[in-house]
């Protein structure tokens, strides 16, 4: 190739031959690599609309941790120009800019591209297996494949076995003969191939072929194998154009017939309500290669149950970065009024300043929306009409039967699955798991709507109207406000006719089709009877009948499986319970999985998320079904009871997946292992021009550490904890981003090599009460992982081991 900068000026025309390609060298800052190569994906995505270019690719050199290329093709030169002088061209540089150490770019001018594959080699090993040891081979095998996944340069692996002797060969396929001897010349392969070395160690022998040419070959598509490398990710894209995706997994090949295709890839996720979308969103952040598929061939676009949006939940979707979309979609709720027989028993406001976000309004159609919009900025996609029907599994995986609207069968192969298949499950069904002692439901039938009312009541604020007779409660009404003028969600109870009715049927859970749907005459005789006199309703956009059910499932694992949202649990829709929980639930599995599919998982940390996800989904349960038919006010301390319902109180302390190693007493009132991190503001840092929150450190994919210093820390105090630091960044190199927070009084110490930040307004000692040095574990899902006062370095590094799997080890 030649440089056009130096060969003579810029190419013109449009052939494909002046095809253009820029190379950007690029060096991270260091600890930085992930919000890096999340910064260039959301770059890549504005500069692909820009008019010439063709593709984008991020390339990451194994070798040299933080050295990027990124490299860019161009139509002509003139369009490479065009975008130079253009205002996109600041999506690269100045997303880029705070990330990197240095760069260097070269344009160059595109002469001969051949298809294929590039000098791809073969590599046959053959070894003798004692006899007995057969089945133990061939699932070391498998379990090697699968750790093979991901390495650079490593394409497929096979296993032949020649019938009636004890002779394997084993086939695998590299994109060339110089990424498999760095492979092998690096001492840390051992690490992947543990479970055949002893086999392999009794003799073999092992030759290389070159693959020099190889007819089209349809069939080969359809062998299960892992997916293709690529540079940044381990999706890749469908169809023929130029683009390239991350997070999606391995699209499914279209066939006909009695033949299936067969994909591998990490995680499988059926379902793409919220808790299924968020979970995709998890993984697409961090990486994971998935596939989320939807029976459903369309979004829902009005009757759902789900409206509110919890305070926590509001803190997940910042870190996932989607609350500014949902804030200007939605309406704050200012609190709540009862209102029994006609009379106010109670108004609580919800607006608390201590707390980052409010309670927000938002129907479950744009909740949707939103996690699909940031799905699609990340590379992935939901695969509609995509059905589940049935599933097994094995110590290395699950292998998942799924067929298409087009009447597509499919088999894949998956290394673990997540079923976000809501309250119908069909992984709930396959597993074989039940609600405890079966789904309860409520004998009454409840009509929805959405419409209009011309009433006097305070805007922004849920409304529950009820009437008691005797003391027995005989109509209610909840009113949800919805973005508009006057405009409601209504529920109540069905119409006697359809009540009638009902008694003499079985009527499933969820929204019923069999009745024909209410009328806005049915519920203005409600607002007659309940409502403030003169309330009439109008503009009905939508109604529906609805039967409630409540339950939660033994468990929430069973192997490489797992269940979530309202396939593990049932809440009535009280306050939107059931999805804020699942879209918690997928927060708390997300960052698990990935850590499991990339090998720096502990050997028990995926058995957290039954541990401490299902006694929050038993607890929000009981709650739901106990106040469904009061006047919800069952907390003397209005503050702690809203406080409760938004899950702002839910802590996993005391579960095996947390810790804390305390010298001495610690206040009540500082976060213990297992609590929700709460937010801090007033940070300062040498060279930000503005107050920081906590939350800006711990936003993320991994964890945080933070280490709170004062006067009674010592020099020495210091620098042993800048040597804790460089051991945990040796140990678990990208897994723990480490600050020093210092107290306006702690000794100052620029060389200590940390950084630094200032709790000038002792905001963080109010917050966290320290009495002394101590350090916090912040997970990613924003809960205490660890804290330790005094800190104690071996307790924290146990920790370590224990989430992360052994330390840089369980990296290789």
């Amino acid at each position: 190739m030649t440089n056009p900068e130096r060969a003579g000026g810029p190419a013109t025309g449009l052939s494909e031959t002046e095809t253009v390609r820029t190379l950007l060298r690029m060096r991270a800052t260091a600890g930085r690599e992930h919000e890096f190569e999340n910064a260039w994906r959301k770059a890549a995505e504005v500069i692909s609309t820009v008019p010439g270019n063709i593709r984008q690719d991020l390339m990451r050199d194994p070798d040299l941790p933080g050295e990027y290329v990124i490299v860019a093709d161009w139509e002509t030169r003139a369009a490479l120009d065009a975008f130079g002088r253009g205002p996109r061209r600041d999506h690269v540089t100045t997303a880029l800019r705070e990330l990197r150490d240095d760069a260097d770019r070269h344009t160059y001018q595109v002469l001969h591209t051949l298809s294929g594959r590039g000098s791809a080699v073969r590599i046959l090993v053959t070894t003798t297996v004692p006899a007995g040891d057969e089945d133990i081979f061939e699932q070391a095998f498998l379990d090697v494949a699968a750790a093979m996944r991901g390495v650079p340069g490593h394409i497929r692996e096979e296993l032949l076995h020649e019938p009636g002797t004890p002779t394997y060969h084993l086939l695998a396929e590299w994109a060339s003969k110089a990424a498999f001897l760095a492979w092998v010349q690096d001492p840390r392969h051992t690490d992947r191939t543990t479970g055949l070395i002893p086999y392999l160690n009794r003799g073999f022998s092992r030759r290389i072929f070159t693959i020099a040419a190889r007819p089209p070959d349809p069939v080969a598509e359809l062998e299960p194998s892992a997916s293709p490398p690529t540079a940044i990710g381990t999706g890749t894209g469908t169809g023929t154009g130029t683009g390239t995706g991350t997070g999606t997994g391995t699209a499914p090949v279209p066939v006909s017939g009695r033949r299936e295709a067969r994909t591998s890839i990490d995680v499988l996720v059926v379902g793409a309500g919220p808790t299924g979308l968020t979970l995709a969103v998890e993984l697409a952040r961090r990486g994971v290669s998935f596939r989320l598929v939807e029976k459903s061939t369309e979004p829902p676009s009005q009757a759902d149950k789900a409206i509110g949006v919890h305070c926590r939940t509001m803190e997940i979707w910042e870190d996932m970065g989607v609350v500014r979309a949902a804030v200007d979609a939605g309406i704050w709720f200012n609190g709540q009024i009862v209102m029994i027989n006609g009379r106010q028993t109670h108004r609580v406001e919800w607006n608390l300043p201590e707390l980052p976000y409010a309670h927000l309004g938002l129907p479950q159609y744009d909740t949707e929306r939103i996690l699909t919009d940031r799905l699609r900025t990340l590379g992935g996609s939901i695969e509609r009409g995509v059905a589940l029907h049935g599933l097994t599994q094995d110590a290395s995986g699950v292998s998942a039967a799924l067929s298409g609207a087009d009447g597509t069968q499919e088999t894949v192969r998956a290394r673990y699955i997540v079923g976000c298949d809501g309250a119908h499950s069909v992984v709930r069904r396959e597993l074989d798991l039940s609600f405890n002692a079966g789904a309860g439901r409520f004998p009454q039938l409840f009509m929805l709507a959405d419409f209009d009312v011309d009433w006097a009541m305070p805007q922004g604020y849920l409304l529950r109207f009820m009437h008691m007779t005797d003391g027995e409660l005989d109509g209610m009404l909840v009113c949800v406000p919805l973005r508009g003028k006057g405009r409601y969600r209504m529920a109540t109870m069905a119409p006697p006719r359809i009540m009638a009715e009902a008694a003499r049927t079985e009527v499933p859970p969820g929204f019923t089709k069999e009745y024909e749907p209410p009328t806005l005459a049915d519920f203005q005789v409600v607002l007659d009877r309940l409502a403030p006199a003169g309330t009439t309703g109008s503009n009905l956009r939508w109604s529906s009948i609805f039967r409630i059910s409540h339950g939660i499932v033994d468990r929430y694992r069973v192997g490489r499986a797992f269940v979530a949202g309202d396939a593990a649990h049932l809440h009535p829709p009280a306050g939107g319970q059931g999805m804020n929980t699942g879209i918690q639930d997928a927060y708390n599995l997300g960052w698990k999985l990935a850590l499991a599919v990339s090998g720096h998982a502990g050997p028990g940390l995926l058995d957290t998320y039954e541990a401490e996800r299902r006694p929050a989904g038993r607890a929000v349960m009981d709650r739901a079904v106990r106040v469904a038919f009061t006047d919800e006010m069952d907390n003397a301390d209005e503050k702690a009871q809203f406080l409760d319902e938004m899950q702002m109180t839910l802590s996993y302390h005391g579960t095996p997946g947390v810790g804390e190693a305390l010298g001495w007493e610690a206040p009540e009132r500082s976060p213990a292992a297992g609590d929700r991190a709460p937010d801090v503001h007033g940070l300062t840092r040498r060279g930000v021009g503005h107050p920081m929150r906590l939350f800006e450190l711990t936003r993320g994919t991994v964890h945080t550490l933070l280490i709170y210093v004062d006067a009674s820390t010592t020099e020495e105090d210091l620098r042993g904890y800048e040597k804790m630091a460089g051991s945990m960044w040796q140990q678990f190199p990208g897994l723990v981003d480490i600050y020093l927070v210092r107290d306006l009084d702690a000794t100052s110490s620029p060389g200590v090599d940390l950084p630094v930040v200032y709790d000038t307004g002792r905001t963080f000692r109010a917050a966290y009460a320290p009495t002394g040095p101590c350090a916090y574990l912040i997970r990613p899902d924003g809960h205490v992982g660890f804290r330790t006062r005094p800190i104690l370095t071996g307790a924290l590094e146990d920790h370590l081991r224990a989430v992360f799997g052994g330390g840089d080890q369980a990296s290789r």
